[in-house]
C-alpha cells in the first residue's frame, strides 16, 4: 500500500485538473471558507492509492459526508451502488443542476446526491447565490 503523502506536484495537478472546484458538488474553493481537500477515491484502508488517478478534488462538506465510502444503498431499488467516481464517469452523465438543485440522473448519482447531502437547505442556498452571481449555471434540460 502506498504512502498518505500527497507531493505537492501530486496535489497541482489535482487542482488544476479540477479546475479548483470540487468535484463532486462544483463548488468553487474561492467561494469557499475552508480550502478544498483531496480526497481518496478508494480510501487507502479499501486499498486506494496515492496517486494521481485515485485523487479528486473535495470541498470540506463533500469530504465530511464521503468518508471512506465507495457505494451506498440506492433509494429506489435498494441495491449497493458504487458511488460517483470522478476519474471514470462524466458528472453530466450522473447529475444536472435544476432549481439550484443537484438532480441524480442514474443510480450512481442518486447515491451520491443522498450520501453527500448536496440538496440540504444550506447547500441550496449556497448553489443558488452561486448560480446568480454566474459563477455555477443550471443545467440545459
Amino acid at each position: 500500500m502506498s504512502s498518505s503523502y500527497i507531493s505537492t506536484a501530486i496535489r497541482r495537478v489535482v487542482r488544476e485538473r479540477a479546475n479548483y472546484c470540487c468535484e463532486y458538488c462544483l463548488v468553487p474553493e474561492a467561494f469557499t471558507f475552508a480550502s478544498h481537500e483531496i480526497d481518496h477515491i478508494i480510501a487507502r484502508k479499501h486499498g486506494g492509492e496515492t496517486t494521481a488517478e485515485n485523487l479528486a478534488l473535495s470541498c470540506t462538506i463533500c469530504t465530511q459526508h464521503k468518508g471512506s465510502d465507495l457505494a451506498s444503498i440506492d433509494p429506489e431499488t435498494n441495491e449497493l451502488i458504487p458511488l460517483y467516481n470522478p476519474r471514470k464517469h462524466s458528472w453530466q452523465e450522473h447529475f444536472r443542476i435544476q432549481d439550484n438543485q443537484i438532480i441524480p440522473l442514474t443510480a450512481e448519482g442518486r447515491v451520491t446526491v443522498r450520501l453527500l447531502q448536496f440538496n440540504r437547505q444550506e447547500r441550496i442556498e449556497e448553489r443558488k447565490l452561486l448560480i446568480e452571481a454566474g459563477i455555477l449555471k443550471q443545467s440545459d434540460t
